[in-house]
């Protein structure tokens, strides 16, 4: 009497496959967090620079003027010459101004000799802590 060997094809059962997919999913979301607080970083330090430009651009602005631009003229000054300004030589900026990497445009103050360049930041609220200021 012979006996048969069934070789049984051994396959996945259910509680692996669903175990391998949980642990693709928490991997897949600790990636997705750790991108998108380097993308949040990374667009703080853009507007840091931007704004150090914009700081730089306002200076040969205010040797040519004698006086930087207005708050009323605001950051344009910088690439389009405002009105009743004789002594512009621009543009200080080679394209227009641009807006901050959440969408927004940048905020300009000017007092005197004193100025304040900033952007809302992330939550787009100004006055917040996440704002990101020149001073």
């Amino acid at each position: 009497m012979r006996r048969s060997h069934h070789r049984k094809s051994r396959g996945f059962t259910l509680i692996e496959v669903l175990l391998v997919l949980a642990i693709l999913v928490i991997l897949g979301g600790m990636v997705g967090v750790y991108f998108t607080r380097i993308q949040g970083n990374a667009y703080i330090d853009a507007t840091k620079t931007q704004i150090s430009m914009f700081e730089q651009q306002l200076k040969l602005y205010r040797l040519d003027v004698g006086t930087y631009p207005s708050t009323d003229q605001g950051l344009n000054s910088l690439f389009e010459a405002p009105a009743g300004i004789n002594r512009w030589r621009g543009p200080y900026s080679e394209k227009a101004i641009p807006v901050d990497p959440w969408g927004n445009p940048y905020q300009y103050e000017s007092q005197g000799e004193n100025l304040r360049i900033w952007s809302f930041g992330p939550d787009l609220t100004n006055g917040s802590d996440d704002d990101v200021s020149s001073t």
